[in-house]
């Protein structure tokens, strides 16, 4: 057996030891990085909307709108750290540089929370003499958070790629080690949101904020020292560079050849000689306006010393072609998924200020209302656990497969988020009934916080079974090349879910408003909106997007990944008469 790593190398750039590098105390180091990031983020995400409308002063939909910036932010700008990544910096620089932003964005948060100078005078927000924050308050706080959301990007799309660097696939131990990884990888993800959702949001309410944020921030502090220290043991892999350029290259190439008509014959198209045929992929006849990309033209070779070489800007093989074509089956059934993360938008934002209004006291113990998300927290380590142990021996007994797969993982996890927006919606309505009985301006209604359990649950259970199944497809249906670029896309449903959630909210509010004095469904005082019609439209919404995406997954013919060609191989060369 070898004893170095054959694609990997150590701090000095040597060949990687075995004995002396990887294996499960660097990837443990890498582990606490991700705990500490889950802990800072969510544990703001899922209470910030109760400080914005209690201490800044803000109206709900604002606020809600804040939040959900703030989370889309975040996931889209995982792939801003993927390409740095990829192309650049390396993961191990990437995470130590975006760990370093976020510490700074959870500082600047403790300060902006502390200084009386940055939030406006206490007053309750319904009152018609209360003023809301100014433009420079908000701006202080809109970059502490957005240096979070940086540093938030930038470590998700690193962390799982480089704990995995830290086991070698070719070594049967270290790769069944490495999928004891990616199990405790979602521990320590379930780990730190549920300590940010109970622990955090305690100390937030009862201590106050600038101890909870100073934690956040000290945390991180620790954990980029305790990484850092690892330097040494650590291995590194060099990046092929990265996926979108490549997605690009093919994309420009065919453009420039779009007046161009296709050969008769797909033989004709251009693909390396070099390429064993057990790796590349079979011309196919969708998307074909892209094989104009591998259509051989004068000039699409440069000369160089010994040889040629194609312009990988205007002269692609077919199976690059095809890669990108893989990509691009993954869409319908990635845009048919982004409404259920507007779904649980609602879940750390109106269902967090729904319970605010609710009775939450167990004896002397009053529950804070972001600490609510811990049913649903609860809800995906019971539904995983569940699937796990009795719904897979049971499917593989009765249909002779080991699970569900993945579009039926996604599909139940649909039908769970329009469930839950249901209970949603009744639940309101029953709320909004005791608020009217008992005055509308009442801080506290004589209802049970409990009463919203059901939609935490179902909404958590719904992203047990979608998230995994997701993520299982966009990594089984991508070139083996592209799986950090397929996993950023899967990010980017999170991202837009956000922000559709935003659109909507900002659209509601505008047209349910019809004058100066009506207060909408998203009122400043939701004892005054119709918050539940706005949840029985995202379940009216779910329920159609449900429809489409099974159209979606009928025409979906999944491909087996074993076709894929390393991205790697494609960037090393396509053969003698390419090499130089």
């Amino acid at each position: 057996m070898s004893l170095t790593v054959a694609d990997a190398v150590d701090y000095k750039g040597s060949p990687a030891d075995k004995s002396k590098t990887g294996g499960w105390v660097p990837a443990t180091l890498i582990l606490g990085i991700e705990i500490v990031e889950r802990l800072s983020t969510m544990g703001i995400a899922v209470n910030l909307v109760t400080y914005l409308g209690g201490t800044m002063h803000l109206a709900s939909s604002n606020s809600a709108n804040i939040v959900t910036d703030f989370m889309g932010t975040s996931f889209l700008l995982c792939l801003l750290g993927g390409f740095l990544a990829d192309s650049f910096l390396g993961r191990y620089k990437t995470i130590a540089l975006f760990a370093l932003i976020q510490t700074m964005g959870t500082g600047m948060l403790t300060v902006a929370t502390s200084l009386p100078q940055l939030r406006p005078s206490p007053c309750h927000r319904h009152d018609v003499n209360c003023q809301p924050a100014n433009g420079f308050q908000m701006g202080i706080l809109y970059l502490a958070l957005y240096l979070i959301a940086l540093g938030t990007g930038g470590l998700k799309s690193s962390v799982s790629g480089f704990g995995t660097d830290q086991f070698d696939e070719k070594d049967d131990k270290e790769k069944a080690q490495m999928a004891y990884f990616f199990n405790r990888l979602f521990f320590f993800i379930s780990l730190g949101t549920l300590t940010a959702v109970t622990v955090l949001v305690y100390i937030q309410d009862e201590v106050g904020r600038i101890w909870a944020y100073g934690v956040c921030s000290v945390s991180m502090f620790i954990a980029i020292i305790i990484f850092l220290l690892g330097t040494k043991r650590y291995r590194y892999k060099k990046s092929a560079g990265s996926p979108i350029v490549h997605i690009f290259q093919v994309i420009v190439a065919a453009i420039r050849k779009r007046k161009m008509d296709l050969p008769y014959d797909a033989a004709m198209l251009y693909e390396s000689t070099s390429t064993p045929e057990a790796m590349t992929i079979q011309h196919t006849q969708e998307f074909r306006i892209l094989d104009k990309a591998a259509i051989v033209t004068e000039g699409d070779f440069e000369e160089h010393a010994s040889c040629s070489a194609p312009n990988p800007w205007k002269l692609s093989s077919v199976t690059k072609v095809e890669e990108v074509k893989m990509m691009a089956r993954l869409l319908p059934i990635w845009a048919t998924t982004i409404i259920f993360w507007t779904t649980y938008a609602q879940m750390i934002t109106f269902s967090v200020e729904q319970a605010s209004t609710m009775e939450r006291t167990i004896g002397n113990f009053q529950i804070p209302a972001g600490s609510l998300t811990v049913f649903f927290v609860a809800a995906i380590l019971i539904t995983l656990a569940l699937y796990d142990r009795i719904i897979m021996p049971l499917w593989k007994k009765w249909k002779g497969k080991p699970g569900f797969t993945n579009l039926q993982r996604i599909a139940i996890g649909l039908v769970l988020s329009v469930i839950g927006m249901t209970a949603a919606a009744l639940a309101e309505q029953k709320r909004l009934t005791v608020a009217k009985s008992v005055g509308r301006n009442t801080s506290t209604l004589p209802i049970s916080v409990f009463l919203l359990i059901p939609q935490f649950f179902l909404v958590g259970a719904g992203e047990a079974f979608i998230y995994t199944g997701q993520l299982d497809f966009f990594i089984t249906q991508s070139p083996k090349g592209m799986k950090t670029m397929s996993t950023g896309l899967f990010l980017t449903t999170l991202s837009l879910g956000f922000f559709i959630s935003s659109f909507l909210v900002s659209v509601i509010n505008k047209t349910t408003k019809s004058n100066a004095t009506a207060q909408g469904w998203l009122a400043d005082n939701i004892n005054y909106g119709r918050l539940d019609l706005f949840y029985w439209l995202l379940a009216a919404l779910g329920v159609i997007n449900f429809a489409i995406y099974l159209n979606c997954a009928t025409w979906y013919k999944p491909r087996k990944p074993i076709s894929a060609i390393p991205m790697e191989t494609l960037h090393n060369g396509y053969g003698a008469e390419d090499k130089c």
